[in-house]
């Protein structure tokens, strides 16, 4: 579905439904790693930890860009692909996703 809004750079709407930790929505922790689900595109914003499932939250995309505005330089992110950074201010690089699966 092509972005109808000229000020939203996603291909995701606003209020799509993403994954996180709780230690990123209180500000305890930055996002280091996002990644979009290869099966159905779902962001993924993460610390770079081991996920403990009773943390994970189910926010929306706008409120995770509202946190970090570092975020939209990642809008063109494909499902299939991840971005990370060493911490807050470095840079973000970018690959596919391995499946180890398929190799």
């Amino acid at each position: 579905m092509p972005n109808e809004n000229p000020e939203w750079p996603f291909d995701s709407p606003p209020n799509v439904a993403c994954l996180t930790v709780q230690s990123i929505v209180d500000g305890t922790n930055p996002i280091l790693v996002v990644t979009r689900d290869a099966d159905d595109g779902m962001w993924q914003f993460l610390t770079g930890d081991v996920v403990n499932t009773a943390e994970a939250m189910v926010v929306s995309l706008r409120s995770m860009a509202l946190l970090d505005a570092t975020l939209l330089h990642l809008a063109d992110v494909q499902p299939g692909w991840m971005a990370w950074r060493k911490d807050r201010g470095a840079p973000w690089e970018r690959r596919a996703i391995e499946n180890p699966t398929h190799e």
